[in-house]
């Protein structure tokens, strides 16, 4: 049907063209000479030029029809491999060439007005300065992207602490690493409401999932797979706003710089509970939330002189040392607890020592000497 209604067009398009071509050739002294001694030989003329015309454009149709649809096709394809971002740049820095260009010719067009043989030299030097300038505007907003992007980025930032204090509708994304999605934990935290969406999960993420959940390593595979499960329930259960980001970075190959990339284009914080991650955001300015962070921000604060009932499951490294869990996984050194392995004892806190991986405990027998 589409074909149809472009042959047809094109018809039209050919009877025009053959009504224009007819009047241009009535004009050469020849052809004048020859219609204007009756009307008759005028209109047939016109006639002749139109039906030809129309006839020719009506044969060669199809295959101007298959010709633009295949140039049509080329530009798609092409089209589609560019990133969005990249296209709005290269218009920019298209507009922006056209108007120097034309700012830059305007003078000198007007003073090659006055001559035939000036203004086609104009004509020409405007073409080509045009072309110039469109070029270089597209080549060099696509070479700075990157400065741009962090300008941009800039101005946002800017704009956000100008309007400090003013009540801010949309929330900063939170973009998921695959750790923290394998980790599970996110989950709960999502469900407990502290956390404001949009929730994004790019797609160069959920690819690493698919990968190692087809691992033909069995933990791995069980890791993958459980993400997998994480993510689908998050989906599911979460009403916040969840987005996957079909944005990859063909130039990037490691998943840790494509997050921290995608986190600079959408302005978002990283959620995750990646120790070297955390590091290199914190260099570049990225801001992460950590997980494991949070976990022991919200563990019980215990001060030393403090009573505590726990349960001695095994020994501890050092003689004559037991060992003890609270409920949120901290570890408890118990002095002279050995002894005590699998009993139920009543403690006094000695001190407690913060470490990376987390608090621990010291603690001696409450009716020690």
């Amino acid at each position: 049907m589409l074909e149809r209604i472009f042959r047809w067009f094109l018809t039209v398009v050919g009877l025009v063209l053959g009504y224009a071509a007819s009047e241009i050739l009535i004009k050469v002294n020849a052809v004048n000479a020859l219609v204007s001694r009756n009307n008759i030989y005028y209109f047939g003329f016109i006639a002749v030029c139109i039906i030809l015309l129309g006839l020719i454009f009506y044969i060669l149709s199809p295959y101007l029809i298959r010709l633009i649809f295949k140039i049509t096709e080329i530009l798609e394809n092409a089209i589609q491999k560019i990133p969005t971002n990249d296209i709005i740049l290269a218009v920019l820095g298209l507009i922006i060439g056209l108007i120097i260009a034309n700012l830059l010719i305007s003078p000198i067009a007007r003073f090659l007005t006055g001559n035939t043989i000036l203004s086609a030299i104009g004509s020409s030097l405007a073409f080509i300065v045009n072309i110039v300038f469109a070029t270089l505007g597209i080549d060099i907003t696509l070479k700075k992207k990157e400065e741009l992007y962090n300008v941009f980025t800039f101005l946002k930032r800017f704009g956000k602490e100008k309007r400090k204090g003013e009540k801010v509708g949309i929330s900063q994304p939170k973009i998921l690493d695959t750790s923290v999605i394998i980790d599970g934990r996110i989950l709960d935290i999502l469900k407990t409401g502290f956390l404001e969406g949009p929730i994004l999960i790019p797609s160069f993420v959920l690819e690493e999932l698919r990968h190692i959940a087809d691992s033909s390593d069995n933990l791995k595979r069980a890791r993958g797979r459980r993400g997998l499960d994480i993510l689908n329930l998050i989906q599911k259960e979460i009403p916040l706003t969840v987005e996957i980001v079909e944005k990859n970075f063909d130039n990037i190959q490691e998943v840790d710089s494509k997050l921290l990339k995608l986190c600079q284009i959408y302005n978002g914080k990283i959620i995750t509970n990646d120790f070297n991650l955390n590091k290199v955001a914190e260099v570049q300015g990225v801001p992460v939330l950590n997980i494991n962070e949070l976990a022991n921000a919200v563990k019980p604060i215990v001060i030393p002189g403090e009573e505590m009932n726990i349960h001695i499951i095994k020994d501890g490294k050092e003689a004559g040392q037991g060992v003890a869990y609270l409920d949120d996984g901290t570890m408890i050194v118990v002095e002279g607890g050995k002894r005590y392995v699998g009993e139920v004892v009543d403690v006094v806190v000695t001190s407690v020592l913060q470490t990376a991986a987390g608090r621990m405990i010291f603690a001696k027998l409450k009716n020690a000497s």
